[in-house]
């Protein structure tokens, strides 16, 4: 005996199919992405290149660049070897912009830390050429830069015209702060950006670093006085316990991270679910993203 569909039934069939037709596809998140990528998408980060600021909050954990200044890294690596920033402190936070740490008297010849056996004068290193540089360019116009994209987990700017490729002045970037000529840098005074990105300084400041944790400690730091942040009262300067390579620290004291590398698929899906936001939320996806807004992963080495 067979059973032919009543008019009901097939009219619930019909709503049950439009109903799962009009579905939206489903993209993943970011984090989901992350969450299922393979682990040779990320890489763990080298003891000689890395930097463990210790405060009395925390520790910061910063990654060095030699491949964008090679003096001044291997100079800050003399000056953390030699300890010359332990007991020295942060000594400006200006609102939105940057905290700076250092040698507060370092202007005072007769009181200033000496740097040991580290250099007292460095050239300027504000970019480099892009010869042998693995470029992951973002798809996105750029107001800084005729591209933008990343090298080595680094943002970066770009102009294949001069083959110059430099540092970008992300939040969190870390740079050796100077005097007015370009050459007047020793790396012994540095800063961290902690506001929104202060471009302009691309290619007039030598960046040598980017911190990948810890930046909760420094942008809640009290902000200094106007109008640049210094602090008036030196009670109110957070002191640094002390700033050591990694590789001088015992492993078993060490922070194990790894970044997700930026020439990986995991990197271009993670951007691209970020940069076009399809969500529910979301009523209109932006198709767009700046470079200082695309954060780079980080996770717990496994051991």
């Amino acid at each position: 005996m067979s059973m032919r569909p009543t008019p009901l039934l097939l009219a619930c069939l019909f709503a049950l199919s439009a109903a799962h037709a009009a579905e939206p596809p489903k993209y993943p998140s970011a984090k989901e992405i992350l969450d299922a990528s393979p682990d040779a998408d990320w890489r763990t980060l080298d003891p000689a290149d890395t930097l463990y600021m210790d405060l009395p909050g925390g520790r910061v954990v910063i990654e060095l660049a030699p491949a964008f200044a090679p003096e001044h890294v291997a100079n800050i690596r003399t000056l953390a070897r030699e300890g010359f920033w332990n007991g020295l402190a942060i000594y400006r936070s200006q609102d939105n912009f940057v905290v700076q740490f250092g040698d507060a008297d370092a202007e005072d010849t007769a009181r200033a830390k000496p740097l040991g056996t580290a250099k007292t004068k460095l050239p300027a290193e504000f970019a480099r050429t892009g010869d042998g540089v693995s470029f992951t360019r973002l798809p996105d116009v750029d107001g800084w830069a005729p591209e933008v994209g990343f090298v080595d987990g680094f943002p970066v700017g770009r102009d294949p015209k001069t083959n110059e490729v430099w540092l970008a002045h992300c939040y969190g970037a870390l740079g050796a702060g100077r005097g007015g000529p370009p050459d007047s840098s020793n790396g012994s005074e540095l800063y961290v950006v902690t506001g929104q990105s202060p471009r302009q300084l691309d290619r007039n400041i030598t960046l040598v670093a980017r911190v990948v944790k810890g930046m909760e400690l420094l942008s809640a730091i009290p902000r200094g006085p106007e109008p640049m942040g210094f602090y008036e009262n030196a009670t109110e300067r957070t002191p640094i316990t002390a700033i050591r390579l990694a590789s001088e620290v015992p492993e078993s004291e060490r922070t194990p991270l790894q970044v997700l590398r930026t020439d990986s698929k995991t990197f271009a899906a993670a951007t691209e679910a970020r940069r076009n936001r399809r969500d529910s939320w979301y009523v209109r996806p932006a198709g767009h993203i700046d470079l200082c807004n695309v954060p780079l992963p980080v996770r717990e080495a496994k051991r």
